[in-house]
């Protein structure tokens, strides 16, 4: 039996982990932390918890390849699925549009907003409907999954949207409140096809939270690997990788011992992995031009939880509204995501509720925070100003919250630079521009027989699907090499 070492227990990790055992194979992850799920995790903080990383969940819908392989990794199964009537609710000047489920109704509602739109609003719809096939659902009916036929039908009307970002998409409506909800939910350089994906996921159903959120679905995905016979070996690191010609031989662990394989797979972040693992060399050139491209950028948010004294904060979902221009300059953000978490029991103690914000920053705004964190005083000071003028906004936003909300915990780029060692603290790939066809990359290594790469990073814009699907990726591509060798 073939021994697997795997490097990383995140999503990419443990289904590859997985896929290893359901292919005979003898696997071992090593993962640095003292917990399973790499960002797909959430903490406790004083009473409540706070939840990483699900805002919604691709593969939900069981006529995908999405959920069955969700299903094989033990994410899904048993576990209730809540589906919500809107993915977010932007507002501006006392007035609001919901992404809702129902294209029909969400066609009802921008058309009321703007008659002059129609147009653009009816082509806009056709292109939701038309992004369902991306994400393997037919257009007209959520039951079932589409066909080869109604994919390259779709893909005409998709292509328009491929040559233009969601500002430049924005700017087609004369409404403001129509301008702002499509550029709100990504940043204003991101594909509209990205958008236009992101949207035809949910509305077909394929796009929902899991009950529990983030830390429920990793442990669920390290009982299935253990379950299997895997060893999940937590709280240790692996330093280095002994490489002998074209092969990897062993790695060396952070206790200073040595452990054996027969195939070595990365499922880290690559600027973790190479040119500390193993020599930068290494890394597929099809990454290497993407982290090289001009065009192509990282992001990352700023993060806030908010304990909120209240059992229903006044309003529900997620919503989105526009920084004043004093806030946007000092936050160097444009939009601010809100979240509450009364659907989750046991987030927040009994007559309370959590309250979490979110709002992105760019990638030269990420080098500053993590080259700020250098100076431990100056950064824990940034925070807390972050923290206050935001529980500041909020309430001003929401007269019912004032002397409600107490400060949880504050992330930024520089947290998950130091929890994934992802260079920009990304924690997503890349962002999705105009223009860029998303392929699949390949996780084989330059020059290296029997090391591959796992990770999100192999298409963008990354996120757990991808990840999940590099990590069978992998596995299938030593199932392969196997079969040819013998």
């Amino acid at each position: 039996m073939s021994k697997i070492i795997i490097i990383g227990g995140g999503v990419a990790g443990l289904t590859a982990g997985i896929f290893a055992r359901m292919n005979g194979y003898d696997a071992v992850i090593y993962e640095q932390h003292r917990v399973p799920g790499g960002n797909l995790t959430g903490w406790d903080r004083g009473g409540y918890h706070i939840d990483n990383c699900i805002h919604w969940l691709t593969g939900t819908n069981p006529v995908t390849e999405q959920y069955r392989l969700w299903q094989d990794v033990g994410a899904l199964g048993d576990v209730a699925i809540r589906q919500t009537e809107a993915l977010y609710t932007y507002e501006r000047g006392g007035v609001s549009l919901s992404l809702y489920r129902d294209v029909n109704r969400l066609y009802t509602e921008m058309l009321a907003l703007s008659p002059r739109d129609d147009r653009q609003i009816r082509s806009f719809i056709k292109a939701i409907n038309a992004a369902k096939t991306l994400v393997e659902v037919s257009a007209k009916r959520n039951d079932r999954h589409c066909t080869q036929a109604e994919l390259l039908a779709s893909l005409p009307l998709l292509m328009r949207y491929h040559q233009m970002t969601t500002c430049e998409l924005s700017q087609r409506f004369s409404h403001p409140v129509i301008r702002g909800f499509l550029q709100c939910l990504f940043p204003p350089d991101f594909g509209a096809l990205g958008l236009l994906v992101a949207l035809g996921t949910f509305c077909s159903d394929n796009g929902d939270v899991p009950q529990g959120g983030s830390r429920a679905m990793a442990l669920r995905m390290a009982d299935r690997f253990c379950s299997l016979g895997g060893e999940l070996r937590l709280g240790t690191a692996v330093k280095k990788l002994r490489i002998s010609g074209r092969r990897a031989g062993s790695v060396t662990l952070d206790d200073g011992s040595t452990a054996f394989a027969d195939h070595v797979i990365i499922a880290i972040d690559p600027a973790a992995a190479f040119g500390t693992l193993l020599d930068a060399r290494y890394l597929p050139l099809p990454l290497k031009k993407l982290y090289d491209h001009p065009d192509v950028s990282r992001f990352s948010s700023i993060h806030c939880a908010f304990a909120c004294d209240l059992p229903a904060p006044p309003f529900t979902g997620e919503r989105i509204f526009d920084f004043a221009p004093a806030d946007k300059e000092a936050l160097r953000s444009d939009h601010l995501m809100l979240r509450e978490y009364r659907h989750e029991d046991g987030f927040a103690p009994a007559g309370k509720t959590l309250l979490q914000t979110m709002h992105y920053c760019s990638e030269d705004e990420c080098c500053r925070l993590i080259r700020l964190r250098e100076d431990r005083d100056a950064y824990r000071a940034y925070k807390q100003a972050v923290a206050d003028r935001l529980m500041m906004l909020l309430e001003q936003h929401y007269p019912a919250l004032q002397g409600r909300l107490s400060v949880l915990d504050v992330w930024t780029p520089a947290t998950y630079k130091r929890f994934t060692g992802a260079d920009v603290g990304s924690y997503m790939g890349f962002k999705f521009p105009k223009k860029l066809n998303p392929i699949f990359m390949s996780g084989k290594l330059r020059g290296l027989q029997n090391v591959c790469l796992a990770t999100q990073w192999q298409q963008a814009p990354g996120g757990l699907p991808i990840a999940a699907l590099a990590g069978k990726a992998a596995i299938d591509a030593i199932v392969r090499q196997e079969k040819r060798a013998r």
